[in-house]
Formats: C-alpha cells, structure tokens, sequence
C-alpha cells in the first residue's frame, strides 16, 4: 500500500459566523475557499495541473454553498480544469472525511497529488431562515422519524449531559479550559503557520486573526448565560405539529432533560475554510517538498442517531487500534 503525506496545511482565521457582524461574512463560500487555495498553492508552487483530486467538506449544501463548492472554488483560484472536484457532506465530520477520502484514494494507488479541504459560511446560512423542513435532521421523512427520531444537535448535548452525569459547571468549566487553551495557543504562534490572513478584492485585509474566541470568559461571566435548548423543547419541528419534546420521548420516555448547554459552552458559530496538500512521497520528492506528516490510519463509526454526538470517542478508540497506538502515544 502506498503512503499518504501531508504537505501542508492552511485556513482562515475563523470568523464570527453572524451576517453583518463577522469580517468573512460578506465573502462568497466558493471565494473564501478559492483564497484559501490561492495562498496555500502560491507557497508550495503547486502545480495544479497534476492535481489529481480536490475534495472539499461541506455540510450545508445549498444555494451559495451549493454546485459542487469545492469544484467552483478551484476554478476561482484559477487552478488548471484538469483538477477535478468533489464535495461531499457528513455534517460536522465533512472536513476531516475530505482529508481521509483524499488519503485513501492515494493510498490505494489511484492518485498521486490531492488537496483535501472544507467551506461553510454559517453567517450566510443562518440567513436562509428556519423554514419548518430545516429544523428536522430527517427533512421530514417520517418513516424514517419512526425508526431513528433526531432532535435539534443543542437537544442532543443536553440529553447526552444528563445521560452522563455532567452538570452545568462541569460543561462550564470545560468552555473555560478551552478558552485558555486557545489563548496559549495563539499567545505562542502555535496557528501561525497554518493561519492564513484574508484578504478582500480590492486587497484590503478582511481578516488575519481569530475573531471567535473570548480570551476573557470566567466562570463568573458564563454564570450570567441563560441556558437555549430548554426553549426549543416547546416549538413544533414541521407542519405535524410534534415538538422537539415528543421527539425525544419518541426513544428517551423518561428522560428529564437538565438543560446545560448556552451560548458560551456550545460550540461555535463561524465562517472559516481550510485546505491541506497531500501526496506520495515519490510526488512529494520530485517537487522538492518535505512531508510534515504520514497518515498512519483512518477510522468512522456510527451511533445513536437520536443523540448523535458521541461517535468522536468510539472512532478515536477505532483508529488508535487500527494504527497499533494508544493515547499516551499522542
């Protein structure tokens, strides 16, 4: 089997995700990833027309974010029409499937050169409304919704919560933690490399740090949030009038759901985009490039789709025995 390397990786800053208040919210998803492109190509010279594939990740496919981004995000990076594209959807799991998919077609032998990658503008699908079929996960197919009910993600966090034991400051404490850890992060250049800064058209700078993160929050100031998915038990999910409430007794009847989860420990609204080039080492040689990474192993599992966030862990545990490894190797 042959090897799979990773060159090199690059994305934008992430945007706050919010219409008129994020400074990547007024770019085109496609344009955002071809900027994307451009610059991680500008500085591995890459020559695209050897790129076999470009596959992007995508989870909400529609309209500017429609059409094969991936493929229209390479031709407006002015890319060679001989790299052909696809992008694919496996809702927040889109990017890092773009990077195994790019991998194993390597490691299969088919391909030599392919930039894997990812796009979503959340400023710009908030924008398209919550119309009654956008609320469900199932688009309404009710069949299906007999079988595997699936509430809103929020829903699913605070059923996982209190399933496991985990109470409010536990998660708040967590959201603490993870602030800190992204402020080390930033404070030490540990994103610099990776970070690329945004520019818009007319070449004035839209965006060359993390704008989501609040280096700030304490324990104090979550205190003072309202917990948000306790107000969505109540709303009917489409035209059949069921309530995320009765969705969920569908499967969990005596649930008693202890809301947690709030704006400040939930994970985040942004825009963002990422690419990384991947190779062989023999197309990596011919080149001049050094490999900064080898992909060992890849692994996905699912799970409960009415609670559907806990499948991170059983596929970690996948991988890790698939590569002969275990935490401590990390």
């Amino acid at each position: 089997m042959t090897d799979a390397y990773i060159i090199d990786a690059a994305r934008s800053p992430r945007g706050i995700g919010k219409a008129g208040k994020g400074a990547l919210s007024d770019f085109h998803p496609g344009r955002l990833l071809a900027k994307v492109f451009e610059g991680i190509g500008e500085r591995n010279n890459l020559h695209t027309d050897d790129i076999d594939d470009v596959v992007v990740g995508c989870s909400s496919q529609v309209d500017k974010q429609g059409s094969c981004v991936g493929r229209m995000a390479a031709l407006d990076a002015g890319w060679s029409t001989r790299a052909s594209a696809v992008t694919l959807d496996r809702f927040c799991g889109s990017g890092i499937t773009s990077v195994n998919l790019a991998a194993a077609n390597i490691m299969s032998g088919m391909d030599d050169l392919c930039v894997a990658g990812g796009v979503e503008m959340m400023s710009y699908t908030a924008t398209l409304g919550n119309s009654s079929n956008n609320r469900t996960v199932d688009g309404s197919n009710l069949h299906l919704r007999g079988m595997h009910p699936q509430p809103h993600q929020g829903i699913c966090a605070d059923m996982i919560a209190t399933l496991e034991g985990f109470s409010r400051q536990d998660v708040d404490s967590l959201a603490v933690e993870s602030q800190r850890r992204a402020k080390h992060a930033i404070d030490n250049g540990h994103f610099d490399k990776s970070l690329m800064p945004i520019y818009n058209d007319e070449g004035t700078l839209a965006l060359d740090r993390e704008e989501f993160p609040r280096p700030g929050t304490t324990m104090e100031t979550l205190a003072e949030l309202s917990t948000v998915f306790d107000q969505f038990m109540g709303l009917p999910i489409d035209n059949t009038g069921e309530t995320f409430d009765q969705l969920v007794k569908r499967k969990y009847p005596d649930l008693q759901i202890e809301h947690v989860h709030h704006a400040g420990n939930s994970s985040g609204v942004v825009d963002g985009a990422a690419a990384i080039i991947l190779s062989t080492k023999a197309y990596a040689d011919g080149v001049g490039w050094k490999p900064r990474a080898r992909i060992k192993a890849m692994a996905t599992v699912g799970g409960d789709p009415t609670l559907m966030l806990n499948e991170p862990v059983p596929a970690a545990r996948k991988v890790l025995a698939r590569a002969g490894m275990t935490t401590d190797d990390i």
